[in-house]
């Protein structure tokens, strides 16, 4: 008997695996949120398929999304980096990602640590929405704008609500597994 999944994810072995391993779980480790972030920047205007396709791409061109040292890329790193067909060569995207690794390093200096920071916004617990069809679940909320706006504020870019809100779901900030979801109610246990 089959697993009953998110539609978003159906027919695709990549996007499946990537749902029931990953997607929506509690993320607090610091590396690991600073790769979905970027992950989730690199992937706008595209399908996730192709960031899940590059994804090892991305892990080693990216100095396994080491923040410390993508903070410390200069212009040669950067010019690698837009020549490698491996990742998306999007030079802003790629751009957005040094200056954001400054700028998480800097959350981290002024809060602890980034997952403190980020989690505040739902005091520590995923935010758990229920719905029932892919047609409720939002591409932004309120609250993904309150925390882009903080975002842009603290220096960095090429984000706005609904890749933070993308981001969220990633790092099981919020539960938007569907209700009948087999990963739904394995969240909900967590907490």
């Amino acid at each position: 008997m089959s697993k009953l999944r998110c539609q978003w994810c159906l027919g695709n072995s990549l996007c499946e695996n990537y749902h029931d391993k990953e997607w929506g779980v509690p993320i607090y480790d610091e590396q690991k949120l600073f790769e979905s972030l970027t992950l989730e920047i690199f992937q706008a205007g595209l399908s996730w398929t192709t960031i899940l396709q590059k994804r090892k791409n991305f892990y080693n061109s990216f100095d396994q999304f080491d923040y410390v040292k993508i903070a410390e890329y200069n212009s040669e790193k950067l010019n690698s980096l837009k020549k490698n067909s491996g990742i998306i060569r999007n030079k802003l995207k790629i751009e957005a990602t040094i200056n954001n690794a400054k700028a998480f390093i800097n959350i981290q200096n002024i809060h602890g640590s980034f997952a403190k920071f980020i989690w505040g916004f739902v005091d520590g617990k995923p935010i758990t929405n229920g719905f029932k069809t892919l047609k409720e679940t939002p591409t932004y909320t309120p609250l993904s704008e309150k925390i882009s706006k903080t975002l842009k504020k603290e220096g960095f870019k090429f984000l706005g609500p609904t890749i933070i809100y993308a981001f969220m779901q990633a790092t099981g900030i919020v539960n938007d597994h569907l209700v009948g979801c087999f990963r739904y109610n394995e969240i909900l246990e967590i907490y």
